[in-house]
């Protein structure tokens, strides 16, 4: 994961123009992957409390993590990519563990409304809850 989040944040570094880091994150976002949305878009995997539509499905495989997300917006797809990137195919507890907000760190954060950054919080608040989740029904 660590590997990821610098990744992320080196390649943000790389454009100076908020217009071509948006540009970027559009980008991110249509590059995720392409799932089943009749399955991954029910009810039971939507994230309330976003502005958008976000879907974000975890799944368990050997003792790690694998997210698969979409979103009916632009902006928000590329957010949830961004999470999907740095989380899928970690352990529960390196997601615990993990502090950084590269949100923060690539300056995306100061420039989210307040209803888009209260989604984020939700989606990654989900990420969370999953981990946790994991770790209580693996013991």
């Amino acid at each position: 994961m660590k590997n990821r989040i610098k990744q992320i944040i080196s390649d943000f570094s790389l454009f100076e123009s908020w217009e071509d880091k948006y540009e970027h994150l559009i980008e991110f976002g249509q590059e995720l992957l392409e799932v089943d949305n009749k399955s991954l878009r029910s009810d039971s995997n939507l994230i309330h409390g976003c502005q958008s539509k976000v879907w974000l499905f975890c799944r368990a495989e050997n003792k790690k993590l694998y997210f698969y997300a979409d979103s009916d917006a632009l902006i928000t797809k590329g957010l949830v990519a961004i999470i999907v990137f740095i989380y899928s195919g970690a352990s529960a507890a390196e997601i615990i563990k993990e502090k950084t907000d590269v949100f923060l760190s690539i300056g995306l954060r100061k420039k989210l409304s307040m209803n888009r950054s209260n989604g984020l919080d939700m989606m990654l608040e989900k990420v969370n809850d999953c981990a946790l989740n994991y770790l209580k029904n693996e013991k």
